[in-house]
């Protein structure tokens, strides 16, 4: 009797997951928002040379609750992202550690979430702090054209 309860159990969660995520996706494998580059930032300067793009660069920390906000409401937004995708190399540093720290302390930051637009060449283009909702932020990336 308990083989057939474990089997049953398995095949429900089974089904259970392929439901909840269609076609094979996986919640960590979403193509909408904002699809971040996991180099350095020595590397994230070299692609947006490379492909002369502009840079985002989010300075934020764990501790920040518009932080958090902004990741789970903004950036994971399908139009935000594909604007930023597109347009952008896109680069998240926590702002107190590793080279975040140095990025805070370089650029000014005095709130989070911090965000910084640098051209391709390496200069500030804008530079704005705090929540933006999702059409905010897709308006903010527009104005850099």
């Amino acid at each position: 009797m308990k083989k057939i309860t474990v089997i049953l159990f398995a095949a429900v969660m089974v089904i259970l997951t392929a439901a909840r995520f269609p076609g094979g996706d996986s919640p960590n494998e979403s193509n909408t928002g904002i699809q971040f580059f996991e180099g350095n930032w020595e590397e994230a300067q070299a692609l947006a040379k490379a492909e002369n793009k502009p840079i985002f660069l989010d300075l934020s920390t764990a501790w920040c609750g518009y932080c958090k906000r902004m990741k789970s409401k903004v950036y994971t937004d399908p139009d935000v992202g594909q604007y930023y995708n597109a347009n952008f190399v896109n680069v998240s540093f926590d702002a107190e550690k590793g080279e975040g720290i140095a990025l805070a302390k370089k650029y000014g930051v005095r709130g989070y979430p911090t965000f910084v637009f640098i051209m391709p060449d390496g200069t500030l283009a804008k530079q704005t702090s705090g929540y933006h909702k999702p059409d905010e932020f897709l308006d903010l990336a527009k104005s850099m054209n």
